[in-house]
């Protein structure tokens, strides 16, 4: 079964009880086999609070593992802000609207100045195909660079860029894979894939990379970064920062990860925690590469950017500077990351701010820790080529209760 071990088998429903097997066997019914849940016995929440989680019985667990609701589940300020505009107007981007305005300029005022476009999608896949989109129209390539065990979304483009999906054969023709930082001179692997392209004939049109490597295990450390970056665009290419995992403000330094390498990306993708949990994304852009894609086609998404989109990301945007939570990511981060260091059975602590890869033994070791954490009562997740890793993303409203607490489970189920 392609992805990380810590998904349910459904070979074994039959071990489950009754009420949880019967959801499960319908599901399957409905949904098919292509769809995965969580854990070797599934979960089923009936409601959030901050980082926790709630089963029906009332149980309550700790959320160490999602992003998507960066700002805490049912935040009540993005809560009502999209309950009132759903309750007021609904409407697409062809008419105008203050509100898409007021929150592009917003958001656009966090990014380099150079970066002057924005354009709505939906979700982070829609995103990650746009931005390839704009990048061929601009250069006039194709060839994609990635890392190897890259994820950046489920579209037909962009599952064919990600081999964290369906590993190596997976590809298109197209993509060039490089090992991830640390496992190899990410600038000279890149510019190797820069040459095997020009001797395949294949024009580059971007290297696109999230900016967090967190399908690759977590790496916060990137030698050679620039160079990289430089390489690709002396090769005729552009530079795609994929945000949508790290991006507003998880990593603790600023908003992006792309600014912690003192780089400036051609494109930028968002999506994830953008709306708070509501369906919102988009492709962050530099002016030029938007007319070069605009002369030959043109663009539009039913619901992206819808004015219920817009008030739930705005609603998202101000509570994360209202509450100070990237310098909550930072704090938080740097105590875990200094904890974690000192744990038995963690061999390589990696990451930065609430994005923080715990690399262990082997895969069995991760994925018998993953479930024993969720048997405590705590859920986090798996990562990395050999899934050896275990990936703690939990919401950015994190304190240091929920990180003692996490830090006890995981010291606990290591040893």
């Amino acid at each position: 079964m392609a992805g990380p071990t810590a998904y349910f088998d459904p070979a074994t429903t039959n071990q489950l009880d009754e009420r949880t097997r019967d959801l499960v066997e319908r599901r399957s019914r409905v949904l098919g086999s292509a769809y995965r849940l969580f854990y070797e016995e599934p979960v089923q929440f009936v409601r959030g609070n901050g980082t926790k989680l709630y089963t029906a019985d009332g149980t309550e667990y700790l959320d160490a593992y999602n992003n998507v609701p960066s700002v805490g589940h049912a935040h009540p300020r993005v809560a009502a802000a999209i309950a009132e505009q759903a309750a007021r107007l609904t409407t697409h981007t062809r008419y105008l609207d203050r509100a898409l305005v007021d929150y592009a300029e917003d958001l656009l005022g966090t990014f380099p100045a150079s970066l002057g476009n924005i354009m709505f999608t939906c979700t982070g896949s829609e995103a990650n195909d746009l931005a390839l989109r704009i990048a061929k129209a601009a250069t006039g390539g194709t060839g994609i660079i990635v890392t190897e065990n890259a994820y950046h979304g489920v579209t037909t483009e962009i599952a064919s860029i990600s081999p964290s999906l369906g590993g190596p054969e997976s590809l298109a023709s197209w993509v060039r894979v490089v090992p991830a930082p640390g496992d190899g001179d990410f600038a000279a692997d890149v510019h190797a894939a820069l040459a095997d392209l020009t001797a395949s004939g294949i024009r580059p049109a971007a290297l696109i990379v999230d900016t967090i490597f967190a399908s690759d295990g977590v790496r916060a450390k990137v030698v050679g970064f620039a160079d990289a970056v430089a390489a690709v665009r002396a090769a005729g290419g552009l530079f795609i920062a994929d945000e949508v995992q790290p991006g507003f403000g998880r990593l603790g330094t600023g908003f992006w990860g792309f600014a912690r390498h003192d780089l400036e990306p051609d494109l930028v993708s968002l999506g994830k925690p953008m709306g708070n949990g509501y369906p919102v994304a988009a492709v962050v852009a530099r002016p030029d590469l938007v007319d070069a894609f605009g002369r030959h086609a043109r663009y539009f998404n039913t619901f992206g950017g819808s004015s219920v989109a817009i008030a739930a990301a705005q609603a998202t945007l101000d509570v994360v500077r209202d509450e100070e939570l990237i310098k909550n990511a930072r704090v938080m981060g740097d105590y875990l990351l200094a904890e974690l260091a000192g744990i038995d059975g963690a061999i390589e602590v990696r990451g930065v701010g609430l994005f923080i890869g715990v690399r262990v033994q082997n895969e069995k070791v991760a994925l018998d820790a993953v479930n024993a954490l969720k048997r405590r009562r705590i859920l986090l997740g798996e990562s990395g080529r050999a899934n050896d890793v275990l990936k703690i993303r939990p919401p950015l409203v994190f304190d240091r209760e929920d990180a003692d607490r996490l830090l006890e489970g995981i010291s606990e189920v290591l040893s």
